[in-house]
């Protein structure tokens, strides 16, 4: 009997996913080109010839109340897949982030003799931190995108590996701003300020009018300002003309159709909604300040959970102050003014900045799919 391909099964739960997914198989390719691959896959992963039982977006429900909708095909897709991964005994099994659905997969998995590793590690380390546990019962290793994710499952005997963040090796450590701005129509000279709202439609109700105000103010000090403000999505789009025909009709703007990564790069500076932006940001060396907002109990409630001093991620990484935070009540158009202020003037408080951006660019530039892949190796032939 000829000796079986090394199997690797796959479950990626969203785009994100099916992206990691995709690198992942190429960086194992190169070194097996007969593996095979299996699970759930997104388009970009089946284009690199993983096998598919489910559809990718079958799995995608956000929400808590569409998720209940969908709870019982959701189990139903989680049982069959034990059933049929239990059969079929991979070498590995590798959960793609969504850890709902994939932790307890793992779990399961790893109960019936299959080595098991988690893909992006959830943000245990900011709230819910007792899933550490889980995840360390569930997985024989957690693949983790930051340093200081590393340091908190080491606190908890958890197997982890740091691989670095695929982003900071999809983006050059000197981006060229001369090519972004040609790109968006920006005139090579100009003083450029981003503004991103968020890609969900409660932040940018609750940001976008504060952001215009904020851009108004500043455009009071460099009259010839030009502001940016890429939009995710058509019905975001619509969302912030409604917003801005209320607050700030006679502001000049250009609205562009995605283009978020281009216009970080080509804008002198960036106020911005926390998230993974704030971490694209810094990566495209646009200094930023980050401004959010929440319905009063939804902070409340998250003041009491989130464990961590900082939300951005950049912040984070440094362990400091790195850019400003402007949470809730402080999120008003003249605070988010006087920070951005010292960004658009073109002094030692800009160079300093974007001289620790790039240092931590290197700290997390590790090609991690490669990272990834000998990983994923490492266990199947442990």
């Amino acid at each position: 009997m000829a000796a079986r391909p090394l199997t690797i099964a796959l479950v990626a739960g969203e785009t994100s996913g099916d992206i990691l997914g995709a690198g992942l198989i190429r960086a194992l390719k190169a070194k097996h080109p007969d593996a095979r691959f299996v699970g759930v896959a997104g388009p970009r992963m089946l284009a690199e010839g993983c096998e598919s039982w489910y559809d990718m977006e079958e799995l995608a429900v956000m929400g808590i109340v569409e998720v209940l909708e969908r709870l019982p095909r959701l189990l139903k897709i989680r049982r069959d897949l034990t059933r049929r991964f239990t059969a079929l005994k991979p070498d590995v099994f590798v959960g793609i982030d969504a850890p709902d659905f994939n932790i307890t997969l793992e779990g399961r998995l790893k109960q019936r003799g299959i080595r098991t590793i988690h893909y992006v590690s959830p943000s245990v380390w900011a709230w819910r931190q007792n899933r550490v546990f889980k995840i360390g019962r569930a997985t024989d290793l957690v693949l983790a995108f930051l340093p200081f994710e590393k340091a908190f499952y080491d606190r908890f005997e958890v197997p982890c590996r740091f691989i670095g963040h695929t982003m900071a090796d999809a983006m050059p450590l000197q981006p060229d701003k001369t090519a972004a701005r040609r790109t968006l129509g920006i005139d090579e000279q100009a003083l450029c300020l981003a503004l991103l709202p968020g890609s969900r439609k409660a932040e940018v109700e609750m940001l976008s009018a504060d952001f215009l105000k904020t851009a108004q103010r500043l455009r009071e000090k460099w009259p010839q300002l030009e502001i940016v403000v890429p939009l995710v999505n058509a019905r975001r789009r619509e969302q912030f003309e409604q917003i801005k025909a209320a607050v700030a009709p006679e502001l000049p703007v250009h609205l562009l159709d995605g283009q978020g990564r281009e216009a970080m790069i080509a804008s002198d500076a960036a106020l911005l909604a926390s998230g993974t932006a704030a971490l694209e940001c810094m990566l495209a060396k646009c200094p930023m300040v980050v401004g959010y907002r929440m319905k009063p109990f939804t902070f409340w409630l998250a003041q009491r959970l989130v464990k961590t001093d900082y939300v951005s991620l950049p912040n984070l990484l440094a362990g400091r102050e790195l850019v400003p935070e402007l949470l809730q009540d402080e999120c008003q158009p003249e605070r988010l003014a006087a920070a951005l202020e010292p960004l658009l003037a073109q002094g030692e408080t800009r160079n300093r900045l974007l001289a620790t951006f790039t240092e931590l660019h290197q700290q997390i530039r590790w090609n991690a799919d490669e990272q990834a892949a000998q990983a994923v190796l490492e266990l199947a032939h442990g």
